[in-house]
């Protein structure tokens, strides 16, 4: 069921192109998120009104609804309807991740490459054009199986991790500007830590394996590239150093 709500946080992605993100992000993540909610929950109690539950535990739910009504010439529309909603769950998902290395090549954190803009669209083109690739071969080599595991296991521990960095946050930096607050702290937080641990404890070892040889991948080349590129980490210090000298001064 999480997966259905996957691309909501990449309107938060598209910061840096909004006109106004302090007003205009935290409408458009909640309220698609509201719109959505309902929609799938009329959808939801449509189709266990039409079929029994049991028989929705398919890939093609929405299409063994319609074929049930006996609505023989809206069956195909249905279905390609659901094809095009995956299309575009993909680009935005895509969409995100382009800006997220586009962010982190600004920091230093990967190759300039990543945050190359295009001169007419302004537009990360060469981390869209190399992200497109990557996920073109992986979906091409890879078992669905295995790669809606990973997906999975991936997107809840990026939940679990925002989680926590929201607490860590208000707790270090509580006078930081925060044009949106998390309501009802540290409980929302805490609860969307342990619903996403709990499934993800449902996946199988394989997966948590992958995820461990993943992370240490990134933590690779973290340290061997962007750790001493990294702005930020270098404007902290720099940060730190005048501190130190301030109160060697007093």
């Amino acid at each position: 069921m999480f997966f259905a709500y996957v691309g909501f946080d990449a309107v938060s992605t598209a910061a840096q192109e909004a006109k106004n993100p302090q007003r205009d992000l935290p409408i458009g993540i909640l309220g698609s998120l509201a719109i959505c909610t309902v929609i799938y929950i009329l959808v939801a109690t449509v189709l266990i009104g039409i079929v029994p539950y049991s028989r929705l535990n398919v890939p093609d739910p929405l299409a063994v609804g319609i074929d049930a009504t006996g609505l023989t010439w809206l069956s195909p529309v249905i279905k390609v309807s659901a094809l095009f909603g995956l299309f575009s769950t993909m680009l935005v998902t895509l969409m995100g991740q382009t800006r997220i290395f586009f962010t982190m090549s600004r920091d230093g954190l990967l190759p300039a490459a990543f945050g190359r803009v295009h001169p007419r669209w302004r537009t990360p083109h060469v981390s869209t054009i190399l992200t497109g690739c990557a996920v073109a071969v992986a979906a091409g080599l890879l078992p669905i199986s295995v790669l809606s595991q990973l997906v999975s296991m991936g997107t809840l521990l990026a939940f679990v991790l925002v989680s926590i960095g929201v607490m860590v946050l208000r707790r270090t930096r509580p006078d930081l500007e925060r044009p949106f607050r998390t309501p009802w702290m540290p409980w929302v937080p805490i609860i969307a830590i342990v619903s996403c641990v709990a499934q993800m404890a449902a996946l199988p070892l394989p997966t948590w394996i992958r995820l461990f040889v993943w992370l240490g991948l990134g933590m690779a080349v973290y340290l061997l590239y962007g750790r001493g590129r990294s702005r930020a980490a270098s404007s902290a210090a720099r940060a730190g150093a005048e501190d130190e000298q301030q109160d060697a001064v007093l």
